[in-house]
């Protein structure tokens, strides 16, 4: 197993952990779960007038919860601090070719990029809400420089990916795939490592990506993005589309209590709900730490 971290923390998350749902305010229901289900190919699990969970299509894990506040205010160009975006990691790359076949047929925009450890695509929701859908590179093909992981935005190869996709076509993310990380807006680098790796338990990823740093439990090559790109806009206030709420899953209730010590150590609120542990980072962003069930 590699391990980033040249000072680990007290408490360390174990490396089983999995992340769970993303909760998202959202303006309109309707066009939201319509956006969902026809470009990105998600499943509506169950809806009330307000709220849906979405998943993948042979599987009733939620991976995408959503909150309608009317009128809520899109997310503006430059960004703010909160979500960048949440990513949903596919089970392999030829998922992740019959998506940009997909996109490419619906004529919509999609960024793309080349990260060496995976390949991903880029959207945006109608709120202004970030989306990456990604495919992992086998672990032991990332090259890794002592405790450096080699990671870039380079230009994907369109080509080669729509040919990993073969003649099957979309019908949106088969079993298997889930939230692979999240990545957020944040002030401060320096206030981002206190409470994602010294308080909650991450460890630390060093990479040379300027005004960022990414933190992973077990060696993987990242859970949580953060990044000052947006430093000096306003966080997303109550009224904005925005993240809610994101979860880590834990293999034990043991490691919730630790991770729920570890925050507290640290001067974080910790509220405790139904066995859980939630605290807010030092912008107002949400994380739920929960028992595998």
């Amino acid at each position: 197993m590699t391990t980033w971290t040249v000072a680990p923390p007290a408490f360390r998350l174990p490396s089983g952990l999995r992340l769970g749902a993303v909760r998202l305010q959202i303006a309109d229901l309707a066009k939201s779960i319509d956006y969902y289900e026809r470009v990105i190919g998600l499943r509506t699990l169950d809806r009330t007038a307000t709220t849906a969970r979405l998943g993948a299509k042979d599987d009733n894990a939620t991976l995408v919860e959503l909150h309608e506040r009317r009128g809520a205010a899109p997310v503006p160009r430059r960004g703010r601090l909160g979500l960048y975006h949440f990513a949903i990691l596919l089970p392999d790359r030829a998922a992740l070719g019959r998506l940009l076949a997909h996109l490419t047929a619906l004529g919509d925009h999609v960024g793309m990029a080349d990260h060496l450890v995976s390949e991903a695509l880029y959207l945006t929701d109608p709120d202004g809400l970030g989306i990456e859908v990604y495919a992992d590179r086998p672990p032991r093909s990332w090259r890794v420089d002592g405790n450096t992981l080699a990671m870039a935005s380079d230009p994907l190869n369109v080509p080669d990916l729509l040919a990993a996709a073969g003649e099957v076509a979309w019908t949106g993310p088969p079993r298997g795939t889930r939230i692979g990380h999240v990545h957020l807006y944040v002030a401060d680098l320096s206030a981002a490592t206190s409470f994602y790796h010294t308080a909650l338990g991450f460890d630390t990823v060093l990479l040379n990506f300027p005004g960022a740093q990414f933190f992973s439990a077990g060696g993987y090559h990242h859970h949580v993005g953060t990044n000052t790109w947006a430093a000096g806009a306003p966080r997303a206030a109550e009224t904005d589309a925005r993240l809610l709420e994101w979860t880590i899953r834990v293999p034990a209730q043991a490691d919730v209590e630790g991770a729920a010590t570890s925050l507290a150590s640290g001067g974080h609120t910790v509220r405790r709900e139904a066995g859980d542990a939630l605290a807010e980072d030092p912008w107002g962003i949400p994380v739920r730490i929960s028992a595998a069930r």
